[in-house]
């Protein structure tokens, strides 16, 4: 069985460059709920950023609101 790590990050932009290209950048939860702050105690730093072309994700992403993202080995 393949091991996966759940996160949870917070978008903090999205930028919308026209022709549907968006930047997205993402950052770690913070302790502001009992969930986020076991989140934080094992992921207190790090940085996401996307760049999206697919018209059917656009939208998508919304600054401020918080997303999992599971990472499994491919």
């Amino acid at each position: 069985m393949s091991k996966s790590i759940l996160a949870k990050f917070k978008v903090g932009s999205v930028t919308d460059f026209g022709n549907d290209n968006h930047n997205v950048n993402l950052s770690p939860v913070v302790n502001d709920s009992p969930e986020n702050k076991s989140f934080s105690l094992y992921t207190p730093s790090g940085k996401i950023e996307m760049h999206i072309t697919n018209p059917d994700c656009i939208g998508f992403f919304v600054a401020g609101k918080e997303y999992y993202v599971e990472f499994k080995e491919a």
